[in-house]
């Protein structure tokens, strides 16, 4: 199981996380604490699955954090 799993929206976007061990919600908002390190986890390797539940390569990782703010 991964750490981290991004959340789909209805509209199709991505504008969040999940963090699997608690289940807590992290949006992508910059201000955010948890989404800070979020960014630095899944750049430094902790796995992230996509939306349907296939676990990232580091590679698709990397390529990810460049879209999101």
């Amino acid at each position: 199981m991964a750490l981290y799993k991004l959340f789909l929206c209805p509209d199709g976007s991505l504008n969040k996380a999940v963090f699997t061990v608690n289940m807590s919600c992290i949006p992508f908002d910059p201000a955010n604490t948890d989404y800070r390190q979020f960014k630095i986890d899944v750049a430094d390797g902790e796995p992230l699955e996509d939306p349907d539940g296939k676990v990232m390569t580091q590679d698709e990782v990397n390529v990810f954090l460049k879209t999101i703010p």
